[in-house]
């Protein structure tokens, strides 16, 4: 790559006198064979330009090795002002990126052009040339540039993989099991009045009989799974901050799927006079009359718990003797926007979910997988006598990067287990997954700063999706609990009545 830089230095007053000229002529050829050589793999940066003019100094920063012209121009501000503040009693404000010009080399050439903020971008091939003019400081201090440069990858990449699968390896299946219908047990379940739409999009409200059968499936989870593996239980709240889903990466991974909290501007009623009068002639709902009335977004609803988990152990140091860490938490639901995707109670903008987080040693989670594999299939087999099978998963762009290979990345990665619909149809395609267990390395520990005493932490979780597995149980065994296994009668003998309505 080259970097080509024109920054402007910001004094705090402007400087006089005939030494100037000779002053940064001395500091440039200092600073070329010191500081911007410092740690470089060959030439390192060097200012092959400089001007001082009133309180400005502007200097050209050429670069093409590992010492970006930017993290140039941040260490000299540091050696000048030192420089200026001792010979002159100046300071430097702030640094100016006047034009910077970066040619980048790409491992594959873009498939059609496109575009990023902050910067002009021209696109011939594997030559990428991007341009930045007239920005703060921030974007050579807070390492804007180089976020920028990888992001310009990340699409280039991102084109070679967009609409391909994910790497998936069938690892074990149960044997075929003849189902008691073939109906589609949402469907079904409306037709009786046991499931209503709720008042908003993709959610339900479940009536006496489907809730007895969702709170069953979740005494199973956690009598079955959760509790004998000793996990503990925690409550948490159902917002979450944007400043928690930027650690995650949830708000730059999925910003179109999250549903936004607006808190209003006040609770004066006199702010709110206008609004309640248009509600009482109207009405309706005034709103944009609302929208002069809440903040923007800060926080959103919960889209899964596990943030909200990782969250409450920030800057925490776990003693060696409370490891692995063992939680779970079954009150937030979570929602997602869906928009158009939406079916039955498999696929919702609001479901309900136990979420399992275990925080470790990465031999720790190692066995904790296998342990939480049994336990499942103990559920799946003996309590609800599924047909289910489980695969390992790789996003597609690991397996083509040659990671999925490497015993490193292969202790991590998701496990997912799916369910044969039969109101779908064939076997060979129609599965859904019902459950996974995850392990992601230390990512989270890693991004909420989550140390062992001694040891170097690892996470996980496996969310079990109440909806998901009252659907891969119900496809397969119907709604009649006359047909129910045993296992599961135990748990659910009989179902409630349902109102009668006139």
């Amino acid at each position: 790559m080259k970097f080509d830089l024109r920054c402007k230095f910001i004094l705090s007053k402007e400087l006089a006198g005939d030494s100037i000229d000779t002053f940064l002529k001395n500091f440039v050829d200092e600073a070329n064979e010191t500081i911007l050589k410092k740690g470089a793999v060959g030439e390192g940066a060097k200012i092959v330009e400089w001007n001082a003019e009133g309180n400005e100094i502007e200097m050209r920063i050429l670069s093409e090795g590992n010492i970006r012209s930017h993290e140039g121009a941040v260490r000299i501000r540091k050696a000048l002002g030192a420089a200026l503040g001792k010979k002159y009693k100046v300071g430097i404000r702030e640094i100016v990126m006047v034009d910077y010009n970066i040619s980048i080399d790409a491992e594959q050439e873009a498939v059609r052009d496109f575009s990023i903020p902050f910067a002009e971008l021209k696109i011939d091939g594997k030559e990428i040339q991007m341009r930045i003019r007239d920005r703060g400081e921030e974007f050579v201090s807070e390492n804007y540039v180089d976020r920028m440069i990888n992001l310009v990858r990340e699409k280039i990449k991102a084109q070679y993989y967009e609409g391909k699968k994910e790497y998936w390896e069938l690892i074990w299946k149960s044997e075929e099991k003849e189902p008691v219908w073939d109906k589609d047990p949402s469907e079904e379940m409306q037709k009786l009045g046991w499931l209503v739409p709720g008042s908003t999009k993709g959610k339900w409200f479940y009536r006496p009989p489907a809730a007895a059968i969702m709170k069953a499936m979740e005494r199973i989870a956690v009598e079955e799974v959760v509790k004998p593996l000793g996990f503990l239980e925690v409550i948490e709240p159902m917002h979450v901050s944007l400043d928690t889903w930027l650690k995650t990466g949830h708000l730059e991974g999925m910003p179109g799927e999250i549903y936004y909290i607006s808190e209003p501007l006040t609770r004066d009623e006199r702010q709110w006079e206008h609004f309640i009068d248009l509600v009482k002639i109207t009405k309706e709902v005034p709103e944009e009359e609302l929208k002069k009335n809440i903040k923007p977004p800060k926080a959103g609803v919960c889209y899964a718990q596990c943030p909200n988990i990782y969250f409450s152990f920030s800057g925490k140091t776990i003693s060696e003797s409370s490891l692995p860490v063992l939680v779970f938490e079954r009150t937030v639901p979570s929602d997602r926007y869906e928009s158009g995707g939406r079916h039955g109670i498999e696929r919702v903008d609001e479901f309900h979910r136990i979420e399992i987080v275990y925080i470790g040693t990465k031999e720790q989670l190692l066995e904790l997988r296998e342990k939480l594999i049994e336990r499942y299939k103990h559920v799946f087999n003996n309590i609800l006598e599924l047909e289910w099978r489980m695969a390992q998963v790789t996003p597609f762009y690991m397996q083509q990067a040659g990671i999925a290979g490497h015993e490193e990345e292969l202790s991590k990665g998701t496990i997912d287990f799916e369910a044969w619909l039969p109101y779908r149809g064939d076997r060979s395609k129609e599965w859904l997954e019902f459950q996974n267990i995850s392990i992601v390395g230390d990512k989270y520990t890693r991004a909420f700063n989550i140390k062992g005493q001694r040891s170097q932490l690892w996470s996980g979780c496996s969310g079990v999706g109440l909806e998901r597995w009252v659907v891969a149980f119900l496809s397969q065994k119907g709604i009649d609990p006359e047909k129910w296994p045993p296992g599961f009668k135990k748990y659910l003998p009989q179902l409630p009545p349902m109102p009668e309505f006139l």
